[in-house]
């Protein structure tokens, strides 16, 4: 009955509640321009739970900057205003990401060996930067950005946490997250190069043995 109440009183209440401390004002402003804050999401990053990680980001920048909102616009019209914008930046930023692995990802430093070594194990330095590379872009935009700024930037938690605005424990979830599903990703790429490796050997001997 009490979330009724709360989604059925007007916004200035809502606002003026939340801005003196209510949580179950914010809570009920959430609820209420939820789904409109996910729908901007989702059409720029097209999937549901990049979407879902991207409009609780979106929440905690409104929550932080609603006491600059003029109560003499329309809320709606300045929260979809404010969730494009930081939709946008975070495209943005997800396109600096892709050229930042391409740049930092250097495979003389994922596995450092002398100059001497050979052909054979700089090859295999390339396959593994080349590896990262493709995992990094499967992971969702919250998690490799995480993973990006602590593995690859070297960035503290403290750091991370600034340059996204938010808690240290949630960029530590998240890169918690993000290892684990970059670990997982390495291995189903290395598993299909094998599974492609072992069927091109095979139709190579089935070649061979049909021309003999």
């Amino acid at each position: 009955m009490a979330a009724d109440l709360h989604a059925a009183e007007p916004i200035e209440g809502l606002i003026e509640r939340c801005l003196r401390g209510d949580q179950q004002a914010w809570e009920a402003i959430v609820r209420q321009y939820w789904r409109k804050v996910f729908n901007v999401a989702y059409k720029f990053v097209g999937k549901h739970d990049e979407a879902e990680d991207l409009a609780q980001d979106v929440f905690l920048k409104i929550f932080r900057s609603l006491e600059t909102f003029d109560r003499r616009a329309n809320f709606q019209t300045w929260l979809i205003s404010v969730s494009r914008n930081l939709c946008i930046d975070y495209y943005r930023s997800v396109r600096r990401e892709r050229e930042t692995i391409d740049r930092d990802i250097n495979a003389e430093d994922l596995s450092p060996v002398s100059t001497d070594i050979g052909q054979q194990r700089r090859m295999e330095r390339l396959d593994l930067a080349s590896e990262l590379r493709a995992a990094l872009q499967t992971l969702p935009p919250a998690l490799r950005s995480a993973v990006l700024m602590r593995d690859i930037q070297d960035l503290s938690y403290q750091e991370i946490a600034e340059r996204l605005q938010l808690p240290e424990g949630t960029v530590k979830s998240r890169i918690n997250r993000g290892r684990k599903e970059l670990a997982r990703q390495l291995r189903r790429l290395r598993d299909q190069a094998e599974r492609h490796t072992a069927e091109r050997r095979r139709l190579a001997m089935e070649k061979d043995v049909s021309s003999i």
